[in-house]
């Protein structure tokens, strides 16, 4: 009763938190920014279009759901890269690593950024670039957690985002923390509950030498003018999850999943998937995300979604020896219009 009551305690204290935040509608769209923090950059869960609320586990749980980091269990490290919008040259990369610290906790960090390439300088007297100029703008953020068991079927977590958005004369930070809960339950612990609640924060706005102002007073001396700009918030989101696992003898797994997230700046997401594994060494999945605006034959200017909602994804693990350290290689794809889809990989390494 006392583990019961502790996990009704923590699901309302993020339904309770989400009737907040969670005002928003499609109207709000575009109002939010920080939108890097939306995105995925692993391999596995984009494989499901992160429809994985109740699934997610290990260092990629990190960006959908904290519980989840628990399911490490001694280091997890993960490499992973995406080029995003194929076509578009933008690329996202990321880095975990976690350590299980005593028998109920683990302790997770990761790093993720966000890359445009190179971009030419433009100014007032020089709207063409002919100058040649150039600047690269970066996102980055890293993400600090702490996940424990309070028993074999309920699991929290905890997260510390730290943000920076910056260009060659602007910078904006700002923190945000998110938390979540998986539950499993059924007689061969196979089903499967989850919900979260991410990307919680004070609002962010932009200061630098690029926001300041060299003006002449009437007296002859010069003096600088710094512009405020106007502050936004960050793209708030509450994720449930569920799933089941069918276990077709020993070897064999078959997991599915349903998922809802209600985005507080963007459209809501619905949507479902399916992966299969064999001995947890080679796996095989593919998802499906549905939101306003994606189906039908739609032209360029009246799509509202740039994903067509499919996702797919593979994934081998070759251990070292048996019940030993052990490699992976992981691989998602996700396909879009315009563009030529986002394709993932990653490195996982398993100590």
């Amino acid at each position: 009763m006392k583990k019961l009551s502790t996990l009704i305690a923590l699901l309302l204290m993020l339904v309770l938190v989400s009737t907040d935040v969670m005002a928003g509608n499609k109207d709000r769209s575009g109002q939010a920014g920080a939108s890097e923090l939306i995105l995925n950059p692993w391999a596995r869960s984009s494989g499901l279009h992160t429809m994985c609320t109740s699934h997610v586990k290990g260092l990629e749980s990190m960006r959908l759901n904290p519980a989840g980091l628990v399911f490490v269990d001694k280091t997890e490290v993960i490499f992973a890269n995406s080029m995003w919008f194929k076509g578009s040259g933008v690329s996202l990369n990321g880095f975990g690593l976690a350590q299980r610290v005593g028998e109920t906790g683990v302790l997770g960090l990761n790093v993720v950024s966000m890359s445009f390439g190179e971009l030419e300088v433009t100014t007032v007297n020089d709207p063409e670039a002919e100058i040649g100029a150039t600047f690269r703008p970066q996102l980055l953020n890293l993400g600090l957690s702490y996940a424990r068991s309070f028993s074999n079927s309920i699991h929290v977590g905890f997260l510390l985002r730290v943000i920076n958005e910056s260009i060659a004369d602007a910078t904006s930070s700002g923190m945000a923390f998110d938390m979540g809960i998986q539950y499993v339950t059924g007689p061969d612990d196979n089903i499967r509950f989850g919900i979260s609640l991410r990307n919680i924060g004070t609002p962010m706005s932009f200061s630098g030498d690029g926001l300041a102002t060299q003006l002449q007073s009437p007296q002859g001396y010069n003096f600088t003018v710094d512009q405020r700009t106007a502050k936004y918030e960050l793209p708030s989101a509450l994720n449930i999850g569920f799933g089941y696992d069918f276990h077709f003898g020993d070897p064999h797994r078959l997991s599915l999943m349903g998922n809802f997230t209600s985005n507080s700046f963007t459209r809501d997401y619905i949507g479902g998937g399916l992966e299969y594994a064999f001995r947890e060494m080679f796996m095989l999945r593919a998802g499906y995300r549905y939101e306003d605006g994606v189906t039908g034959a739609l032209s360029l200017e009246e799509r509202a979604a740039v994903y067509t909602g499919i996702a797919a994804g593979a994934s081998i693990a070759v251990p070292f020896k048996e019940g030993g350290p052990a490699v992976g290689i992981d691989y998602s794809y996700r396909m879009t219009n315009p563009y030529d889809g986002t394709h993932t990989v990653g490195v996982r390494i398993n100590l």
